[in-house]
């Protein structure tokens, strides 16, 4: 059964009525003819449904109405179980040119035929004089790439002959309102065509940037790294991004190896994640490894499986069975029996697989190693509260320099930063923002350090700063936790740049250096030794 939409008025010239199983054993599907109206039935209580129908079956259909509404069926096999299952296949389609169908029988065809809408038209025109628009195939658009057919279909389709055609002033209006759509399509696919054609020419142009800025890296910057990291040209190509062919060795030039881990190392230290994973399987249970003590951290072994199919689910590499899994295993296993006294925290996973994606195995176990010993990075995966006060209130005095509406908008609030800045240190924003967003963090986060992790933070805040002044509390802190995704690397680090880490002609490190001194000299303070 196919259902059309002729472009109709405020009428229906076709209908589909579902009688009452009060009145019969089985529901009707009845088409019904203009001006033929559904006849009174005493004591009904439920008004019959109208659908627009094209056709319908003539064995579908069983004239009882004239027998009253509680008539008997003279043929049970109409209604039989088997009826749609395989009598259908002996029934005959209905024939376009049939003649129309009245309420629950046939009616022998019509002598006077409705005329055609064309005919109609051509006599309007001979009477008034007017001209009207031309028809719908002289005025179709020979380029097809802007052409609704969706909307042809419903306006400007012609009705059956058995049915009355349109009058002029509907057929007009339609005709103007099917125009108006066409122009509207039309807008819409320019606008699009021009917004693609312009992010093209941008990729285009990123494109030949990287590729000079990768022969530049590669044969200037690369074999002189220690006498032009810190000039000034080096710093500008560093801010504008890291060519990908090349951020993977200069992470790992900017991080440094203070640990003087050797691939050697990694492999012992693989295989000793490995002997602990077999003896899990055959020891212990997950309930058991989660209920260890916190001396044994290298539980934590059997947790990295739990969090390795959260990393980065939409790439589908990562997870079981994906080209990197195990090497995501591998590395974080590794690092696990490395340190000890640090095991496996949720969030580890992001950053490894970003290693990963950008270095071999052995150089992404040395940095990921690297780069979890820097004090931040070492103090959030400790879990060394103190510490972690301390960065969060120098996040503050430099929140309350930049953006002091919405410091004050979040004091207002009591919404502190430890609410949406540790999922942002503890993943390096792999997690919050989008991979390639995320990488160029990564860029300057390996020139700048740790102060550049919460310069990105309060990039953030500023980039959302005024919706962000309209939500409360529960708002706030579900729209940090998740970003929108559509954010580009363009406003944000537009943004970022905005931010001063200056206080009072203090830089990050000085007004950290200044918590920290004021932290010991209370410690001192409040010493029981002190005191006695």
């Amino acid at each position: 059964m196919t259902l059309t939409w002729f472009g109709l008025g405020s009428r229906c010239d076709l209908a589909l009525f579902l009688i009452s199983p009060l009145d019969f054993p089985l529901p009707y599907l009845v088409p019904c003819l203009p001006g033929a109206l559904l006849p009174p039935r005493s004591g009904a209580s439920r008004c019959p449904f109208a659908l627009g129908l094209g056709s319908v079956h003539r064995k579908m259909l069983c004239p009882l109405w004239h027998q009253g509404p509680r008539a008997t069926l003279k043929n049970p096999l109409l209604f039989s179980r088997n009826f749609f299952t395989k009598r259908t296949k002996e029934l005959k389609p209905a024939v376009q040119s049939a003649p129309g169908w009245k309420l629950f029988g046939k009616v022998p065809p019509r002598e006077n035929l409705q005329k055609d809408s064309k005919i109609i038209q051509q006599e309007y025109e001979a009477r008034t004089g007017r001209m009207c628009k031309p028809p719908l195939q002289s005025s179709r658009r020979k380029n097809i790439e802007f052409e609704p057919l969706s909307t042809t279909a419903l306006i400007l389709e012609d009705r059956p002959s058995n049915l009355p055609a349109k009058s002029i002033e509907e057929a007009l209006r339609h005709r103007q309102e099917y125009d108006e759509m066409v122009a509207e399509a039309k807008k819409r696919e320019i606008k699009e065509a021009h917004k693609r054609k312009k992010i093209m020419k941008e990729r285009f142009k990123q494109e030949e940037n990287i590729a000079s800025a990768m022969v530049i890296w590669i044969n200037e910057i690369l074999p002189n790294w220690e006498g032009m990291r810190s000039t000034r040209r080096v710093r500008e190509l560093w801010w504008q991004g890291l060519p990908p062919s090349v951020r993977g060795k200069v992470w790992s030039l900017a991080v440094g190896n203070e640990l003087n881990i050797t691939p050697e190392l990694y492999e012992i230290f693989l295989s000793r994640a490995k002997e602990r994973w077999k003896s899990f399987s055959e020891t212990s249970s997950e309930n058991d490894i989660e209920g260890a003590s916190a001396a044994d951290r290298e539980a934590s072994l059997e947790l990295i499986k739990l969090d390795i199919s959260r990393t980065f689910p939409s790439l589908y590499i990562f997870q079981k069975g994906g080209p990197y899994h195990d090497l995501l295993h591998s590395v974080l296993g590794a690092y696990t029996c490395y340190r000890p006294d640090v095991g496996y925290v949720q969030g580890m996973s992001f950053i490894a697989a970003v290693l990963i994606l950008n270095l071999e195995e052995a150089d992404a176990f040395i940095a990921f190693a690297n780069l979890l010993n820097k004090p931040c990075q070492l103090a959030f995966f400790r879990v060394d509260h103190s510490m972690m006060l301390k960065y969060f209130a120098a996040f503050e005095v430099f929140f309350e320099e930049n953006l002091p509406k919405l410091f004050l908008h979040f004091k207002s609030y009591n919404l502190t930063p430890d609410i949406y800045l540790i999922d942002w240190i503890f993943t390096l924003y792999s997690k919050s923002l989008p991979l390639d967003l995320a990488c160029r963090v990564w860029d300057v986060f390996c020139r700048d350090g740790e102060e550049f992790l919460f310069r990105t933070g309060l990039g953030i805040l500023r980039l959302y700063e005024d919706i962000l002044l309209q939500m409360d509390f529960i708002h706030i802190a579900q729209f940090l936790t998740k970003l929108p995704e559509d954010i580009t690397s363009e406003k944000l680090f537009s943004c970022i740049a905005a931010i001063q880490m200056q206080n009072s002609n203090k830089k990050w490190a000085q007004v950290f250096a200044s918590l920290m001194k004021d932290n010991k000299e209370g410690d001192k303070n409040h010493s029981p030794a002190l005191k006695s």
